[in-house]
């Protein structure tokens, strides 16, 4: 609304003319400068500028709305967008029925911990038909680190659908929906990436997994300037995919060590200065997100997986309807499974912390692997 044009907005020609006759030719423009600046751009009365003022602002100000109208907005949204069912009960009730079409979802942990095991289980039940509970369609698994297996994705759907595989040519019907891409470099990637919402509408595509874009990022780029404008550029690329196409976008991010003033800067994580460096010395403690702070605002929803104390968590980091929760899991022939479907809600820094006992292969600040 911001942009929308003043010549449109039904004030009195003789002021519209002024405005154009200055060059101010948005809302933008005119709600940037104060009154009196108004009054010496454009030579006219301070009644006329605060009458063109408040008409600009009444046209390109939203109402305001209660919150029950936003309430029943997002419901019916919710509906007509739909989900992407995950079989996994506790995260699907928090997230209203599995992962939403539209917008971003993230998977974050350490390299072993179950990320590719879930993105072929999600690949699976798109596939999967209608009549089973899946979405029945094609999926877009863009495979940038050569681990996807059509042998172990096949285990799942005969462990978890054993009526369905066990129908002649349905297993091979189903794989023959899932078209799997591996970029060689980042320059390859996004060429694909530019062809994609064409193949999202011809294809009848109803999931793309990108497994991972951090492994594209940091194969090419450090830190610095340069890797965030590029980065930059594929989360809005990605964003109007999901938004563009309504169906889910997941995508899977690595973990790096965290820099010594990564770890001081955020207070709100509820500990002081000199407890984040002392923490930083502890090798479990200090592990993030390899995309940083703008990725981590372009996701709508963050799923962290990681290991602590011998078990495996799932936890629902980030989410608009949902509150934090952590859910155990293990991996079986199926694939992943919880262990309790209730969660356990956790509070401060903890929901974000990412551990990995019993996983030493870790991106590090650099790129580069260490055991």
């Amino acid at each position: 609304m911001a942009n929308k044009l003043i010549n449109q907005m039904g004030l009195p020609k003789s002021i519209a003319n002024v405005f154009a006759a200055r060059n101010i030719t948005t809302a933008k423009e005119a709600l940037s400068l104060t009154e009196f600046e108004l009054m010496e751009v454009l030579d006219v009365s301070l009644a006329d500028v605060t009458s063109a003022i408040a008409r600009i602002s009444e046209i390109t100000c939203p109402p305001y709305q209660t919150a029950l109208t936003l309430m029943e907005q997002r419901v019916q949204k919710e509906h007509m967008g739909g989900h992407l069912p995950t079989r996994l009960k506790g995260l699907d009730n928090a997230l209203c029925g599995g992962i939403p079409f539209g917008v971003l979802t993230e998977l974050v942990g350490p390299a072993g911990i179950g990320k590719t095991q879930l993105c072929l289980k999600l690949a699976l039940l798109a596939s999967l038909p209608t009549a089973y509970g899946g979405l029945g369609g094609r999926v877009i698994y863009i495979d940038v680190e050569s681990k996807f297996s059509s042998k172990r994705m096949i285990e799942m759907g005969s462990k978890s659908f054993p009526d369905v595989f066990h129908t002649k040519g349905m297993a091979q019907e189903m794989a023959g929906r899932i078209l799997v891409l591996q970029p060689a470099s980042l320059s390859e990637f996004t060429k694909s990436l530019q062809q994609l919402k064409i193949s999202l509408l011809q294809n009848q595509v109803k999931l793309l997994i990108i497994d991972s874009m951090a492994a594209l990022i940091s194969g090419e780029y450090g830190q610095g300037p340069a890797r965030q404008h590029l980065l930059g550029w594929h989360i809005s690329s990605i964003k109007s995919l999901a938004e563009f196409s309504r169906i889910p976008v997941v995508v899977t991010n690595q973990v790096r060590s965290q820099t010594r003033d990564e770890a001081c800067q955020y207070s709100f994580q509820g500990q002081s200065r000199e407890k984040a460096v002392e923490d930083h010395t502890g090798y479990d403690s200090h592990l993030v997100a390899a995309l940083g702070i703008h990725w981590a605002h372009a996701v709508t929803i963050r799923l962290v997986l990681d290991s602590k104390s011998g078990k495996r968590f799932i936890k629902l980091a980030k989410s608009p309807i949902s509150p934090p929760l952590a859910f155990p899991f293990n991996i079986t022939s199926s694939g992943i499974s919880l262990l309790n479907d209730d969660g356990i809600e956790l509070t401060g820094p903890e929901i974000n912390s990412i551990h990995c006992q019993g996983h030493s292969d870790i991106i590090n600040f650099d790129g580069e692997r260490f055991q």
